[in-house]
């Protein structure tokens, strides 16, 4: 009786050992692949480490995109608002169509020296109706828009909007 017994949990043990590795591996992954989204007013607040990937999303500001070309390469330096602060953004590649001052975007990439934010993707949204939940969820809490009141202001009055008390 006793072979089978202790064989049994030997068993036992390393098939939890296994699972035990197979998801600490998994887990690993997974958090090496989470990019967090942040608001310019956050990232003013609490700027992440140098090099760490995180989605920055906003509203483009009126009056602050420039393009030079390096050669065929496009770069372009932009400012991202949530209309209580706003982050200098550089990206080179070939912008999206619907890229422009005043409309949503959502820029992918890390801070870069100086506290300027260097996108490796930018993604500008697609309709009139359309806003991506994050940047949404930011407006709310900057205290720029309440959805029962109507649609977003126009992001060429966020410099100009007064907060109010108690939204």
């Amino acid at each position: 009786m006793r072979p089978p017994k202790r064989r049994r949990l030997y068993l036992v043990l390393a098939c939890g050992l296994c699972f035990s590795a197979a998801v600490a591996l998994g887990l690993a992954a997974f958090s090496s692949s989470l990019t967090y989204f942040l608001s310019p007013r956050q990232l003013v607040a609490k700027p992440p480490p140098t090099g760490q990937s995180f989605r920055l999303g906003g509203i483009v500001q009126v009056g602050s995109v420039s393009t030079t070309l390096s050669g065929t390469t496009p770069t372009t330096h932009f400012a991202v608002t949530d209309g209580q602060a706003a982050v200098n953004v550089i990206y080179t590649g070939v912008l999206p169509d619907l890229f422009r001052e005043g409309q949503g975007v959502v820029a992918i990439g890390s801070m870069g020296p100086g506290g300027v934010f260097v996108a490796d993707e930018v993604l500008a949204k697609h309709g009139a109706a359309y806003m991506p939940k994050d940047v949404e969820q930011a407006l709310k809490e900057a205290g720029k828009w309440n959805p029962k009141f109507g649609p977003p202001p126009a992001a060429s009055t966020w410099n100009t909007m007064q907060v109010k008390a108690g939204s």
